[in-house]
């Protein structure tokens, strides 16, 4: 299958059309000595914009109870009333911010472009830079901490970077990856008793038993793009998911896929490429996509219903709101719905 959401041009840069930056953007060779947090001595803050909730959102969390989303120029929001208002974050850069994850209430961290990496110790209320590399031109895409201390964070061309001081320094680990290609590494995430795992361009797929020392290739389900991955809830078990509404499951870590069929409400099949996904307290699986699709599982990803937002406007990422409402971001910032997706008062 061709790959037309991912493109290199001959200086080797990506193309970034707006659609790729959805899907997690669309989406460090050998490993270098210890790099040191490079903060600048003057940073170049995000604007504080009143239009900030309604721009380009590519991830949401929870810190605790707050809701922190992340997006285009260096906005940062959170908020604190279950997504009811937002207050803009001072953040040290107006570089686009494509994940963002937190470990507890008060730490977290987000990636971006010119392989950036952020911190926040409060919440996501304040902000510093730990690391940037210019010269890479290309961004980190994911991360996934363990706890406060050890974490990785993924990206374009290959790109692994570990940190076990919180940040205060990350290595390039790249080298651990057979990824002679250097194919983009799009999602992180943990599968528990199984190990973490990586998806990336081509249908690349690395699973890690150690927590990210070592880590080897798998067979992929197929040849596309896989924009993230989760755990299923089941022993063993996991969902990958990408392009053109792609969606496979494994119950045995990986070894084996079945693809699981989308049908849409008017008896099609989605055709829409499928971007994050979040679990919920209750056990149920959300995965959104292109074209306003909202994916909803409460067998373990065996199967889902397929939601489609009348307005088609591409998502990013989602989470659990509160009354079992759901938060929605992605083109037009954030949204709060009905647990199917839709907006409130809509079938």
């Amino acid at each position: 299958m061709s790959e037309p959401m991912v493109r290199r041009t001959r200086s080797g840069k990506i193309a970034w059309p707006v659609l790729q930056a959805l899907a997690l953007c669309s989406l460090l060779v050998a490993a270098a000595p210890l790099v040191q947090a490079a903060a600048a001595d003057t940073a170049t803050f995000s604007v504080p914009s009143t239009r900030a909730v309604s721009s380009l959102l590519l991830d949401v969390a929870h810190a605790g109870k707050r809701l922190v989303a992340v997006g285009e120029r260096g906005h940062v929001l959170y908020s604190d009333d279950d997504g009811a208002n937002w207050t803009q974050a001072k953040v040290p850069t107006r570089q686009m911010l494509t994940a963002v994850y937190f470990v507890d209430e008060q730490h977290g961290w987000a990636v971006g472009h010119d392989a950036l990496i952020l911190a926040s110790s409060d919440g996501g209320a304040t902000w510093s830079k730990q690391f940037e590399d210019l010269q890479r031109e290309a961004p980190l895409l994911d991360l996934w901490f363990r706890d406060a201390q050890h974490g990785f964070a993924i990206g374009a061309y290959g790109a692994l970077l570990e940190t076990s001081d919180g940040g205060a320094s990350w290595d390039d680990v790249s080298d651990r990856l057979d990824n002679e290609d250097t194919y983009h590494l799009n999602a992180i995430a943990e599968v528990p008793d199984a190990g973490l795992f990586i998806v990336g361009e081509m249908g690349s797929l690395f699973r890690s038993t150690d927590e990210g020392q070592s880590w080897e290739t798998l067979e992929g389900p197929y040849q596309g793009s896989l924009f993230g991955v989760i755990a299923s809830g089941e022993p063993n078990g996991l969902l990958v998911f990408g392009l053109r509404g792609h969606l496979f499951r494994s119950t045995d870590a990986g070894e084996t896929w079945q693809q699981v069929p989308l049908a849409t409400a008017s008896g099609g099949t989605l055709e829409f490429g499928l971007a994050s996904a979040a679990a919920l307290v209750d056990g149920s699986i959300l995965v959104v996509g292109h074209g306003g699709s909202v994916l909803r599982s409460t067998d373990h990803g065996h199967s889902f219903s397929v939601f489609n937002r009348p307005d088609r406007v591409s998502l990013a990422g989602v989470t659990a709101g509160a009354d079992g409402k759901l938060v929605l971001v992605g083109q037009g910032g954030v949204r709060l719905t009905t647990e199917t997706g839709a907006n409130p008062g809509q079938q």
